[in-house]
């Protein structure tokens, strides 16, 4: 087989409720999730050996060793299925990295779904313990591109509601936001779910919907991070933004518009403001 290829879709949470911890540590999270347009490129080619390579705008800093997740889950498939074959795998990073749009789990998950084509062995499900022992973040993005309902520790998943049409743009300042600090900034981790996400919303409807709801991680990323802050604020007064939130914990913030011809004018005027940002239109993945 020749090479393939496919995107890697950020993943943005346009929901973010704390709704309890276990005792392990891992927080209980009640979320609604889409993936974008907007994402890295993963390319795997038949090879003796299991390689990768990272390349891009966002190549800095990332290992190709196998602390990568996307190595790490390559050679789950390869476990769990048997496979001796191997695979020169090559990221191009076009998401900034620790950003709060799951970019490495969206590669890994990507990677485990053109490797199972690549080497003609059945894909892992997201359910599989294997699959969730890799990251809380990679069993959801094995469903993109669907909206999904995330709840657990992120290894419940259901899909949602058909979404309106709709676009967003993301917004990154480029400074890291220190994930342990933010959830040990809560004030408190008893925090009410989600509300239900009602069938065929409207864009205005789906737009109140959403500002009835939280990211709980949004204020102590704030405050550890005030660059979020500055993030929301150019969102928000942006005419065509009828809802800004941060996504994860951040530091990408997200500006809710109706298409991606409001999202590309309302990226333009952001990046004048802010020259040295990230900041990207990205059409919302309905399924």
């Amino acid at each position: 087989m020749a090479s393939i290829k496919a995107v890697a879709p950020a993943k943005v949470n346009l929901t973010l409720h704390v709704t309890g911890q276990r005792d392990d540590g891992y927080h209980l999270l009640d979320s609604l999730v889409v993936f974008t347009d907007a994402g890295d490129i993963i390319t795997a080619s038949p090879s003796n050996d299991l390689t990768l390579t990272v390349n891009g705008p966002f190549a800095a800093g990332v290992p190709t060793d196998k602390t990568n997740l996307i190595l790490r889950a390559a050679e789950t498939l390869r476990r769990m299925r048997g496979v001796i074959k191997g695979a020169a795998i090559t990221v191009e990073k076009h998401l900034p990295n620790a950003a709060g749009l799951g970019g490495g789990s969206s590669d890994a998950a990507t990677t485990l779904k053109l490797l199972a084509e690549l080497w003609d062995v059945a894909p892992l499900p997201a359910s599989a313990a294997e699959v969730v022992m890799l990251g809380a973040d990679v069993p959801v993005c094995l469903r993109a591109p669907a909206p999904t309902h995330m709840t657990g520790i992120g290894d419940q998943l259901a899909s949602t509601a058909k979404l309106p049409e709709c676009a967003l743009i993301l917004v990154n300042p480029k400074i890291a936001v220190p994930t342990d600090a933010v959830f040990k900034g809560l004030a408190t981790k008893q925090n009410p779910p989600m509300d239900p996400l009602p069938q065929n919303l409207s864009f205005a409807d789906f737009s109140e919907w959403l500002a009835k709801q939280r990211n709980d991680l949004q204020a102590p990323a704030i405050k550890t991070t005030p660059a979020v802050q500055s993030a929301l604020d150019l969102l928000i007064k942006n005419p065509a933004v009828t809802f800004a939130g941060m996504s994860g914990s951040g530091a990408t913030c997200f500006g809710l518009t109706k298409n991606m011809a409001a999202a590309r004018q309302a990226a333009r005027v952001i990046q004048v403001a802010q020259m040295g940002w990230w900041v990207t239109p990205a059409e919302v993945l309905r399924g």
